[in-house]
């Protein structure tokens, strides 16, 4: 009986599968041995085998079927080291010993180790096989090296196979060449791989491409749930949140039944809608679902969708309903406090999460940081900027400068958000400029204004925000010759004014407003309501800030340009399709003006009802003539 020593020192005797009785007198064969090592799945177990073929000769036998098995069962059970070990004391090792160690290092992510084992193949003088092209190019992150074996594969006539050609169209769609991925993908017709068709989806949505996406989708005989969601993404990660919602209706009818990814993303589209109705749908569709489950990863969805539809109270149930919250999901809910204006609760959340033993990430100081820009907490949110490296050891990104600019500039200590600026190792982004220009304006800091907006013109940075906000600034002044040059500036070099949309949603309908909208069935019903809520803030008082309004034109055309502001419209809708006391929620894509803040606090008063308007930083709650805000945004 052939007996081996152990790495733990007990004798060994080569056993069978099962793996406990001895068979007196077999002597371990070559066949015996893979067999044996084909089922096997732990690295112990594997070491036992390896023992045992190493005290009867077998690893050195001309068949290597053993040692080829054994590199096999090592990489199973994980050990990568070791199969590689095995690998390098291989003596003269075929494409199929290769191309097993680049399989098990690709498909674990090793990209690197893994087109190392290739190079050193072909360094072997031994040609890749279909096998061993479709392991390595999974590898593959840039188009260099994909080529490269693109190039190999038609060299060696295996371009062809369909798993070399599904490999080659993954490498492509992941390095975002659509073209090529969709060369590949055409050859493949009639009968494509579903994992090919779902690269080439994902490739298109993530490139924008949504058009193409869409009716290679819609061409598609049989669609799993992965194709569905990769459509769904697409919608959700470029703004047509509509789309992506209509589509998982679809997807539900087709009796395709949806995962948490699918879940997760339909949240997502809602949190950009701002649709509750929606969004509570959904939420009772995952309680009622078997397949998908309150996870943390759908909990931190729900709270995060529930603080954008303006339901700050269901994402405080959602938080207390998930067991064994991580970071994620307090983070979640910090900056759904931060979102609505209640700052001192995202403070007091931040404490508890500590208490709780967990550890700060760089989310968790965006969150932080915005309650302290949306009350005015300087002192706080200087605090929390510092203590992030010092304390946490975390580098501030750019969201957190921005952040800290948009907190300093609101407090008018404009100088010290510019020198923050400047002090920067990273460079401002739009965003910034954008908020320390909107302080110039708040705050009538003309001079630095004109200096920002003078170096940016110079610079060739400024976008269509930056321009408005120029212009803004020298309207206020009275220079109607700047505002007239910027405006020809954003004319020569094809910037659009993004236009300011409202939306309101009405029995889980949504209706979209521009301003001076008259697209709606029941525009004239709009308007009736608009000139009756325009009489009523006069009556208490408003006067409207015409000088909002950038053209030089006369007081009363300026009253009419504000009035037909698309939120007043959206309110005036609502006002006329809801039920007396019932709250109205709106939200608008850009930030609020201040005239239309003003008339959405008077007519929370005049009519009694609660307004949630959420504009592009933040949330409105308007009580009874005062909002949430402290006029403060």
């Amino acid at each position: 009986m052939a007996v081996a020593v152990l790495p733990t020192g007990a004798p060994a005797t080569a056993r069978d599968a099962g793996g406990g009785h001895h068979h007196h007198g077999a002597v371990l064969t070559a066949d015996r041995a893979v067999s044996l090592l084909t089922s096997c799945s732990t690295a112990r177990r594997a070491a036992e085998l390896h023992a045992a073929v190493l005290r009867t000769g077998l690893l050195d036998a001309t068949d290597r079927a053993v040692a080829f098995r054994l590199q096999r069962a090592y990489a199973a059970s994980g050990r990568l080291d070791l199969s590689l070990a095995l690998l390098r004391r291989t003596r003269d090792p075929t494409a199929i010993f290769y191309t097993s160690a680049i399989h098990a290092h690709s498909s674990r992510g090793h990209r690197l180790p893994a087109l190392a084992l290739l190079s050193d193949m072909l360094a072997q003088g031994l040609l890749p096989t279909a096998h061993t092209l479709s392991a390595s190019l999974p590898a593959c992150r840039g188009l260099s090296p994909g080529r490269a074996l693109h190039g190999y594969a038609f060299k060696l006539a295996l371009a062809g196979d369909s798993y070399v050609a599904t490999a080659l169209l993954g490498m492509y769609a992941r390095a975002g060449d659509a073209t090529a991925a969709r060369a590949l993908f055409d050859d493949m017709l009639p009968d494509p791989h579903v994992v090919s068709v779902t690269a080439m989806l994902t490739c298109y949505a993530d490139m924008g491409a949504l058009d193409d996406a869409r009716s290679l989708f819609d061409g598609l005989p049989t669609k799993d749930f992965v194709c569905w969601n990769a459509m769904i993404d697409g919608y959700t990660q470029h703004g047509r949140p509509n789309e992506a919602l209509r589509l998982f209706r679809r997807m539900l009818g087709s009796g395709v039944e949806p995962d948490e990814v699918t879940v997760v993303l339909v949240l997502s589209a809602v949190a950009q809608l701002g649709t509750v109705e929606s969004g509570k749908w959904l939420h009772s569709y995952v309680k009622n679902s078997r397949r998908v489950q309150l996870s943390v990863r759908v909990g931190t969805a729900l709270i995060d969708m529930y603080c954008k539809c303006g339901s700050l109270g269901d994402a405080v149930d959602v938080f207390h309903g998930i067991g064994d919250k991580d970071i994620v999901v307090w983070n979640a809910m910090i900056n759904g406090y931060a979102m609505h204006g209640d700052s001192r609760k995202a403070l007091e959340m931040f404490v508890q999460s500590r208490e709780q033993g967990l550890w700060p990430t760089d989310i968790t100081f965006i969150g932080l940081l915005n309650a302290c820009s949306h009350s005015g907490m300087v002192e706080e949110g200087r605090e929390f900027f510092q203590s992030m490296e010092r304390e946490y050891g975390i580098d501030p990104k750019i969201e957190h400068y921005g952040c800290m600019v948009d907190l300093l500039g609101r407090a008018g200590l404009i100088k010290e958000a510019f020198c923050l600026v400047q002090s920067m190792k990273i460079t401002p982004d739009a965003v910034m400029w954008v908020s320390l220009l909107a302080a110039c304006r708040l705050h009538k800091n003309m001079s630095l204004g004109q200096q920002i907006a003078d170096y940016l013109v110079a610079k060739g940075l400024a976008n269509s925000g930056m321009y408005i906000l120029l212009s803004n600034i020298y309207a206020a002044v009275g220079n109607w010759g700047e505002v007239a040059r910027v405006r020809s500036m954003m004319k020569a070099s094809g910037i659009q004014k993004e236009p300011g949309c409202s939306s309101i949603e009405i029995d889980r309908e949504v209706y979209e407003f521009v301003a001076g909208d008259m697209s709606h069935p029941r525009t004239d019903e709009i308007y009736v309501m608009l000139d009756k809520m325009n009489g009523l803030v006069k009556e208490h008082g408003h006067v409207p800030q015409t000088e909002l309004v950038l053209h030089d034109l006369d007081e009363a055309t300026k009253e009419k340009a504000l009035a037909v502001h698309s939120e007043k419209l959206a309110l005036a809708f609502g006002l006329i399709s809801t039920q007396p006391g019932a709250t109205i929620k709106i939200v608008k894509n850009l930030r609020a003006c201040s005239d239309c803040h003003a008339v959405l606090k008077l007519i929370s008063r005049i009519t009694g009802r609660k307004i949630v308007f959420r504009d592009r930083n933040r949330f409105h709650h308007f009580v009874d003539g005062s909002c949430s805000c402290g006029d403060y945004w």
